[in-house]
C-alpha cells in the first residue's frame, strides 16, 4: 500500500499546475481539431439527422475566432460570475466573524458523546465559507479533544475528515455549488445552447451525503483512528477554549432575526399562487427564487453578516464591509487564473464539434455495451475517484470531465 501511495504522490507532484494543465488541454483541442478534420471525424446527430463534422480551428477562420473571442470566452464563462457573486455575500458573513462564531457555537455546545460526530459534521458544513474549516476548525478540534481528555490528533483527524472528505456536501448552498453548476451548463451548451443548470441541481444528493459522510467519518475515527493512537499521555496544553462572548451571542441572535425576516419575505413571495417570487406560469422551478438562487445567497449571507458585524462592532462602516468582500475575492485569485484557461479549452472543444462528436460516439458505444445505468454510474465514480488521486481541485476536475460526460449522459 505504501508503495502504491508513493507512486500516486510522485505522479501527482509531477503534474503541472491546474491552470497550466488546461492551457495544455486547450492546445491539444486545437491539434485534435486539425487531426479530426484530416481523418474525417464525423457523426450523425440522433435527433436532427444532421451530419456533424470536425471543424479545424488552426485554419485562417479558426485562428481569427480564437483571437477575437478570447476575452469573450473568459468573461462569458458561466462559473466565473456566479462564483464571484456568491463569494461576495459569503465574504461579508465570513469577514464579520459570523461563520466562525457559528462553528464554535456548534462544537462547544455539543455533548461529549456525540462530539466526534459534531466535529465531522461541522467540518462538512464549514465549506460554505471555503477554507475556514482548515484555518479554524482543525486546530480548534485538537484543543477541544485535549480539554476533554482525549488525544488531540483524533480530534484534528475527525475535523480534517469532515473538511476534506465532505468538501462540497452541505445542508446549504456553498461556493462549490454554483461553480460546478456553471461548468455543467457550459458543457450542456455543447448540445443545447439554451440549457440551464441551476446551482441547486445537486442539492438533494449533497444533503444526504452530508449525513452519510458525517456518520462514516465518525465510525472511522472512533473504530480505526482512535484505537491506533491510544490514550493521550502527553503534556496538557495551556490553551483554553474561549466561549462565545455576550456580544457574539447577541450578534448571532440578531442575525437569526434577520434570517427569519428573509424566510418570511420568501414565504410571502412563493406561497400565494400569484406570488412575486413565482415563475410567470406559477411554477416554483421557473421562479426568480430558484433561477436567481445565487442572488438570494448573496443578499441573505451579506445581510446576516452585516447585522452580525454591526452588533459585534466588527463592521463600523461601509468600508469595513467592503474589506470583507475584498478579502473573499483575494482567495479566488488562483481560481480566476484557472478559469481563463478552462474557458478557452471548453470553447475550443465546442467550436471544433469535438464535444458533440465524442458525446454521440461515446453514447453509441455505451448503448452497444448495454451496461445499464447503475454500472455506468459506478464506472464514472471509479474514473472520478482515480482522477481525485492526481488532481485535487474540484473546479479543475469537473472542467476536464464535464465537456465530455455531460453531453454524453
Amino acid at each position: 500500500m505504501n508503495k502504491f501511495l508513493n507512486i500516486v504522490e510522485r505522479v501527482g507532484n509531477a503534474l503541472p499546475h491546474p491552470a497550466s494543465l488546461f492551457g495544455i488541454f486547450a492546445l491539444m483541442a486545437l491539434a485534435a481539431s486539425t487531426l479530426g478534420q484530416w481523418l474525417g471525424w464525423e457523426v450523425i446527430h440522433p435527433a436532427t439527422g444532421e451530419v456533424i463534422k470536425t471543424v479545424n480551428l488552426l485554419s485562417k477562420q479558426g485562428l481569427e475566432r480564437i483571437i477575437d473571442d478570447m476575452v469573450y470566452n473568459y468573461t462569458s464563462f458561466a462559473p466565473l460570475g456566479i462564483v464571484l457573486v456568491a463569494m461576495l455575500g459569503i465574504g461579508i458573513a465570513e469577514g464579520s466573524g459570523l461563520i466562525g462564531a457559528l462553528i464554535r457555537k456548534l462544537v462547544l455546545s455539543s455533548p461529549r458523546k456525540i462530539l466526534t460526530f459534531v466535529i465531522v459534521l461541522a467540518g462538512i458544513l464549514s465549506n460554505t465559507a471555503s477554507d475556514i474549516g482548515y484555518v479554524l476548525l482543525i486546530p480548534l478540534a485538537g484543543v477541544i479533544f485535549m480539554a476533554v481528555g482525549r488525544h488531540p490528533i483524533v480530534g484534528m483527524a475527525a475535523a480534517f475528515a469532515g473538511v476534506s472528505g465532505g468538501f462540497s456536501a452541505n445542508l446549504i448552498l456553498g461556493t462549490i455549488d454554483p461553480l460546478v453548476a456553471g461548468l455543467s451548463e457550459e458543457a450542456a451548451h455543447i448540445l443545447d445552447p439554451a440549457y440551464h443548470v441551476n446551482p441547486t441541481a445537486n442539492y438533494y444528493f449533497m444533503v444526504v451525503s452530508t449525513f452519510i459522510i458525517a456518520i462514516s467519518g465518525t465510525l472511522v475515527t472512533e473504530k480505526l483512528v482512535a484505537p491506533r493512537l491510544g490514550e493521550y499521555d502527553g503534556e496538557q496544553s495551556a490553551e483554553t477554549i474561549d466561549p462565545l462572548s455576550e456580544q457574539e451571542k447577541k450578534g448571532i441572535r440578531w442575525s437569526g432575526v434577520a434570517l427569519l425576516i428573509w424566510i418570511a419575505i420568501i414565504l410571502v413571495g412563493v406561497v400565494p399562487e400569484n406570488g412575486l417570487l413565482r415563475g410567470s406560469d406559477g411554477n416554483l422551478l421557473s421562479s426568480p427564487l430558484i433561477k436567481g438562487v445565487i442572488a438570494v445567497l448573496f443578499l441573505v449571507a451579506g445581510s446576516l453578516g452585516i447585522v452580525y458585524g454591526a452588533v459585534t462592532d466588527k463592521y463600523k462602516n461601509d468600508a469595513d464591509v467592503v474589506k470583507g468582500m475584498t478579502a473573499s475575492l483575494k482567495s479566488l485569485a488562483n481560481y480566476m487564473v484557472l478559469v481563463f484557461f478552462a474557458a478557452q479549452f471548453v470553447a475550443y472543444f465546442k467550436w471544433s464539434n469535438l464535444g458533440v462528436i465524442f458525446a454521440i460516439s461515446g453514447a453509441e458505444l455505451l448503448m452497444k455495451a448495454n451496461l445499464g445505468v447503475i454500472p455506468l454510474m459506478l464506472l464514472f465514480i471509479l474514473l472520478a475517484g482515480t482522477i481525485n488521486m492526481f488532481l485535487g481541485s474540484a473546479s479543475a476536475k469537473w472542467a476536464l470531465l464535464a465537456p465530455i460526460f455531460v453531453p454524453m449522459f
